[in-house]
């Protein structure tokens, strides 16, 4: 199914292997993100976890929705001086409801700076 291996902060890091059927690779993380939301002119800030992470896209755990194609950008730093800190810029295409104020949003990468 996948091979966990900790990172160098002794973070858990789940890379799916060939059982799963996508053309990425996903990093799965249990990581603190910043969620700017683009198409509000205040540009709200929101905290939330990052669940997983591929080439293409990232999945974000959060307490209240965002709207289908809503823009965001998502900065997600990184506990390692190894490796740097990523900003996403993409677009809300998934919204699924876990649970009472617990939604899986998933944001399809346009950007990564």
């Amino acid at each position: 199914m996948g091979i966990t291996v900790l990172n160098d902060d002794n973070v858990e890091v789940r890379m799916i292997t060939f059982d799963d059927k996508r053309n990425f690779y996903r990093m799965m993380l249990n990581t603190e993100v910043v969620v700017i939301v683009i198409d509000d002119e205040a540009n709200t800030q929101i905290t939330a976890t990052c669940r997983d992470l591929s080439a293409t896209g990232i999945a974000i755990e959060m307490e209240q929705p965002l709207a289908m194609s809503t823009r965001v950008k998502v900065k997600l730093d990184s506990s390692s001086e190894q490796l740097q800190s990523l900003d996403i810029s993409g677009k809300v295409v998934r919204i699924d409801e876990e649970s009472e104020s617990c939604y899986l949003v998933g944001i399809a990468i346009e950007e990564l700076d």
